[in-house]
């Protein structure tokens, strides 16, 4: 059975680790620290169709802060352990390595963060791991990705639940496959992917065309 990828690269919050909840606690707690506005309950979902860009506007985050906001993000990260993998990921991961598949991460977390959440059984079926990547850096690191695994950008594909995630896909010539699980809302996703994924297992059966229960 010949899989249409070689190479999947996913990004980690809201794709891998479930951590929707503490991005907008976490948000909100350092909007006080670096003077921004918090996200007002009412305005979530409004939100989750925005691409990053537009919430720091909204948020009125300016760019130079940014650094300093996702190195804050990352030390509270490290102190919270609730913050675990959606159902299902960790057994799709396993299916696409045992068909041959390299597998990487590309996020803006840090090593520590997803090292934890993941674990040591799924983090061994990572061939490339690209973290404390800036928020509109990925290009650079999927690029990196691409040179260091030897596979053309057309052989591959990176997964991910944002806007950025597809831009970045896209300017590199890979594909980009948006689930309906992360921050962004799917309708907002859908125009830009080549690949629509409801739910983890779905991911694995489109990817391998083996249909998984």
């Amino acid at each position: 059975m010949t899989v249409p990828y070689k190479l999947i690269v996913f990004d980690f919050d809201g794709t891998l680790a479930d951590s929707f909840d503490f991005f907008i606690e976490a948000t909100n707690a350092l909007a006080a620290r670096y003077r921004f506005r918090p996200i007002a309950e009412g305005e979530v979902e409004s939100l989750r169709g925005l691409h990053a860009r537009a919430m720091m506007r909204h948020l009125g985050l300016p760019g130079w802060k940014l650094p300093l906001v996702a190195r804050a993000f990352r030390r509270l990260m490290a102190e919270r352990h609730d913050i675990v993998l959606f159902d299902g990921v960790a057994k799709a991961l396993r299916e696409l390595h045992a068909h041959g598949v390299q597998l990487a991460l590309v996020t803006s977390n840090s090593y520590t963060n997803v090292c934890r959440t993941l674990g040591p059984r799924n983090m061994a079926l990572l061939d490339y791991c690209q973290c404390e990547t800036s928020l509109f850096g990925k290009r650079a690191r999927l690029r990196r990705v691409l040179r260091q695994s030897g596979v053309a950008p057309r052989e591959a594909m990176c997964i991910g639940d944002e806007l950025r995630d597809g831009e970045a896909a896209r300017d590199v010539g890979m594909a980009f496959g948006a689930v309906a699980w992360g921050y962004t809302r799917l309708s907002s996703l859908a125009g830009q992917a080549d690949a629509v994924f409801t739910d983890p297992a779905d991911l694995a059966g489109q990817l391998t065309g083996v249909a998984y229960s």
